[in-house]
Order: C-alpha cells, then sequence, then structure tokens
C-alpha cells in the first residue's frame, strides 16, 4: 500500500508547507487545512468523473428498456446477444464502470489517510502498530514527513486537541503528544471534538442519499409509462437508496469510535463538498435535459409538414 501512502502523505505534506506561510506550521489550524486542501485536491480532480456517473446514471435510465427487449429477443442465443448488448451500450454512450470509478478511487484514499495519520503516533501495540517509546515516535519520520514535521503534527492542537488522537485510543498514547511525554487532554476533549464532526457529517450523508432520491421520483413521476421488468428493477434501486438514507450514515457513525481528529476533519470536507457538488450538477443536468428538449422539440417542429400545404410524396405518380 506504499503506493497509496506515499502520495497521500505528500498532498498532505504539500499544503501543510502552504499554509505555514500563514500560519504557525504547529498549529492545529495549519494541519486541518491541509487536510481539508488534500479534499479539495482530490475531489477537483473527480468533478469530470463525478459529472460522467450522474451522466450514465441518466443513460442508463434511458438504457434499461432497450436491454430488456434485447433480452427477451435473444434469450436463446446468448452470443448475438452479447453482441447486441456491446453495440447498444456504445450506441447510448453507456459505461457500466463510470458509477463506480469515483468511489474506488476515494476508498483506498480513507485508507491511506487513516493509516498516515495513525502513524504519526507509533506508540500502540494493537494490530498493524509497531509499540515505539514516546522518544522512537518523535523521532522518527512518516513517509514524506520529517522528525521536524511529525513532532509539529503531535504537539498540534485542534481545540485542544491532537489531530491523530481517537475516542478508542489508550491514555498509555496520550503522552508520545507532547515533548516531554506531559498529557494537556483528556478523553471528553477527543470526544467533544469528533462527536459533532461525525455527526453533521452523517446528516450531509443523509441529505444528499435524500436529495438523489427525490431527484429520481420527480423523474419518474415526468416519465410514468415503465415495462414491468424496468418498474421491478427501479423498485429495487430504490429500496437500496432508501438504505443509503439511513444505513450508511449509522454505519458510519457506528465506525466514528476509531477514527481520528484529522480522520474526522476529512470526512466532514469529504462530505461538505460531496453535498454542495451533486446540487449543483443536478441543476447542470437538469438544464442539459431541458435544452435537449427543447432541441429535439425544435426539430419535430421543423420537420412536420405546414398546415396548408399539400405534403410532396414522389413514390405517388398520376394514372395516365
Amino acid at each position: 500500500m506504499n503506493f497509496v501512502y506515499y502520495p497521500i502523505s505528500a498532498v498532505l505534506w504539500f499544503w501543510h508547507k502552504v499554509w505555514s506561510l500563514v500560519l504557525d506550521p504547529a498549529s492545529g489550524v495549519a494541519w486541518a487545512l491541509s487536510i481539508i486542501f488534500l479534499v479539495f485536491t482530490i475531489r477537483i480532480l473527480l468533478v469530470k468523473p463525478m459529472a460522467n456517473q450522474m451522466r450514465s446514471a441518466r443513460k442508463m435510465a434511458e438504457f434499461q428498456p432497450k436491454m430488456q427487449a434485447l433480452q427477451a429477443k435473444y434469450k436463446n442465443d446468448r452470443q448475438t446477444l452479447a453482441l447486441e448488448m456491446r453495440k447498444l451500450q456504445k450506441d447510448m454512450g453507456v459505461n457500466p464502470l463510470a458509477s463506480c470509478l469515483p468511489m474506488l478511487v476515494q476508498f483506498p484514499i480513507f485508507i491511506g489517510l487513516f493509516h498516515v495519520l495513525r502513524s504519526f503516533n507509533r506508540t500502540g501495540t494493537g494490530t498493524g502498530q509497531l509499540g515505539m517509546t514516546i522518544e522512537e515516535t518523535r523521532n522518527t519520520g512518516n513517509y514524506v514527513f520529517s522528525v521536524q514535521d511529525v513532532q509539529s503534527f503531535l504537539d498540534a492542537r485542534l481545540f485542544g486537541t491532537p489531530l491523530s488522537a481517537y475516542i478508542s485510543m489508550a491514555e498509555e498514547n496520550y503522552g508520545a503528544f507532547a515533548a516531554d511525554g506531559s498529557v494537556d487532554f483528556t478523553r471528553t476533549n477527543i470526544i467533544l471534538l469528533i462527536v459533532p464532526m461525525m455527526l453533521i457529517s452523517a446528516v450531509l450523508m443523509h441529505f444528499s442519499a435524500r436529495m438523489s432520491l427525490d431527484r429520481q421520483k420527480a423523474r419518474q413521476a415526468a416519465n410514468p409509462n415503465k415495462t414491468p421488468q424496468s418498474a421491478q428493477m427501479q423498485m429495487q434501486m430504490d429500496m437500496m437508496q432508501k438504505m443509503m438514507l439511513w444505513v450508511m450514515p449509522v454505519l458510519y457513525l457506528l465506525g466514528g469510535f476509531m477514527w481520528q481528529v484529522g480522520l474526522a476533519t476529512y470526512m466532514l470536507a469529504n462530505n461538505t463538498w460531496t453535498f454542495v457538488q451533486q446540487k449543483l450538477l443536478f441543476d447542470k443536468m437538469d438544464r442539459e435535459e431541458a435544452e435537449e428538449r427543447e432541441a429535439k422539440a425544435a426539430a419535430k417542429r421543423t420537420s412536420a409538414p405546414q398546415v396548408g400545404v399539400r405534403p410532396n410524396n414522389p413514390k405517388k405518380k398520376k394514372k395516365k
């Protein structure tokens, strides 16, 4: 996983150097802003894939009835069905993998940041931790971060709490967060900082899913003519989206006791970006669809015969 850890730490290092130009390098605000701008860096690169994902979802809704018609037509000829399906996907510009790319990219980044943040304090003895002494921890680099960077991160406080502290962290590991091993925070400080960020993130996850579900319901109401097969498939999709409304936020909250302050900061920034970006992209998609409908209507009006003008049909000839 070094191919993930090094790039993540490099981007985080870069933004910390940038913010250190205007803020105290050892301040929690400088490090928190570095994490937030790590999110922005990643999500800016994913704007186009996210837009493609939404366009692909729209095309999939048009693709489903045609796909089912092909399945009915070639139900006894799997080879021809596969060829016709690929041809239909190409003609409609449907890419089933487009909806997976943003999630596939973000998951290893999340895991990578979790590991990098945990590796600032290596005094823990749990799974995957090194059990270093306080002195060893404070004098060991962390991927692209130098020893001085590690000490700066460990000494930084965000509202009185270290950025790699987490709720379930053993108290004997607190000492690494100060050069003299003293402890100037409690588990209560960690809880009071992480829990509000997690609750806000969970609410944003819920409303992002609700925005998507409400938009889909509006589209269904505007296009009620569905085949029985597509209606059944739509019911399954609705069930999955309703699960996204509640299950994902709850699972997020349940796992929060293991998350560092820095990771909670990352998720809050990430979910805020998702909510705002989704609103803007949905508005953009709606405008694009309205323009497409207007273009089709204009083309239909242009090709329609004019009132009072006899249509020109060269195939019909007068009998001699």
